[in-house]
């Protein structure tokens, strides 16, 4: 009979120790994350994942705090950033309605995949050619062209991409679609913009769901209806081109694979969460989600991704990114620039 004291525990078995070091972390990103809804509830312009992001950055840099998130918090925050991430970009997908997108007409479809690729392509060569390394070039693509932190982390799941390097660009894309904000609004009236103008430009240059909300929403209903409906195409786009990431990345891993002799594990060309995230489009087009069980998605969304981007809020040290990220910020800023003008293009012949 074996010797009881060699027996773990009940609830002490290998898991106990692994899921009792995410606790303090994951606490705290939810106590973020009530913080970020509660000054959105006061400031409905400041759009709570964007506020979840700064405060996770807050955190990392203020004394005491940054203790706290870089040390005993920070497995359950990098669980937060990585896996609760996965999950929300799975409930993204009952925010987005086929049938809405279809209502656009094939022409702006077109050119919201047009604006999309170009986005995508302008900005990995501008942050190449501010010597970005090539990982952080194609997640600030993918952010900015797509559907900001949502976007960077399907990237990056899909491309095997270290957590870590996700912090840089989650932070650039999180500050030009704050930006946007402020900005895009005080260019309504000096360019002579309508409201459905300015609604089409919000969905098609600002990152960020809810930054495109909040953007749009200063121009009246119309407005925002047109926006987030051009908005939800981009979102659309996820899909597809994780897809193509992740079959360029097979096609490498099998590549290296050969050169070594050695016969490689092979990822998903496709990964669950995107999957997933198809699934809760398709389950969303068919209408038989009443609006209680979307408002329930969508508040669980909220709450998955605010604390996913806590997390990765909660790595950015101001100290370093200022010694390391002037380069990256310039990149960031011609990009946004770029994609505001590309965006404007479409939205004068989508409103035309």
């Amino acid at each position: 009979m074996p010797d009881s004291r060699s027996l773990p525990a009940p609830g002490h078995g290998r898991s106990g120790p692994r899921i009792a070091r995410l606790v303090p972390g994951l606490l705290t990103a939810a106590a973020a994350v009530a913080a970020a809804f509660l000054v959105h509830g006061l400031l409905p312009a400041l759009p709570a994942m964007t506020l979840a992001v700064v405060l996770g950055v807050l955190a990392a840099n203020l004394p005491g705090a940054g203790t706290w998130t870089g040390g005993r918090a920070r497995p359950g925050l990098d669980f937060a950033g990585k896996h609760l991430m996965r999950g929300g970009i799975v409930l993204l997908g009952l925010k987005v309605s086929v049938m809405d997108v279809l209502g656009l007409g094939w022409v702006s479809l077109v050119l919201m995949v047009g604006v999309v690729a170009a986005s995508f392509g302008g900005t990995y060569a501008i942050s190449r050619l501010f010597r970005l390394p090539p990982v952080t070039s194609l997640l600030v693509a993918t952010g900015f062209s797509i559907c900001g932190a949502s976007a960077i982390g399907a990237m990056a799941a899909v491309r095997r991409i270290r957590h870590a390097e996700t912090v840089l660009p989650v932070a650039l894309v999180t500050l030009c679609g704050t930006l946007a904000i402020g900005v895009l609004p005080l260019l309504a009236q000096p360019l002579g913009l309508t409201a459905t103008v300015f609604g089409a430009w919000t969905g098609a240059s600002v990152h960020d769901v809810g930054q495109v909300v909040a953007t749009a929403q200063t121009a009246g209903t119309a407005a925002l209806a047109v926006a987030v409906v051009v908005k939800l195409t981009r979102v659309l786009l996820l899909a597809p081109v994780a897809a193509l990431a992740g079959a360029h990345h097979r096609n490498g891993v099998r590549a290296l694979g050969a050169e070594d002799g050695v016969v490689k594990k092979m990822p998903p060309l496709v990964p669950l969460f995107v999957l997933g995230f198809v699934a809760m489009v398709a389950l969303r087009s068919t209408g038989w989600l009443s609006a209680g069980w979307l408002d329930v998605g969508a508040t669980l969304q909220d709450i998955l991704l605010g604390a996913a981007l806590f997390g990765l809020g909660s790595a950015v040290r101001i100290r370093t990114l200022l010694h390391t990220g002037g380069p990256a910020l310039l990149a960031a800023l011609a990009s946004w620039l770029l994609i505001a003008v590309l965006g404007l293009a479409a939205a004068f012949l989508i409103a035309g």
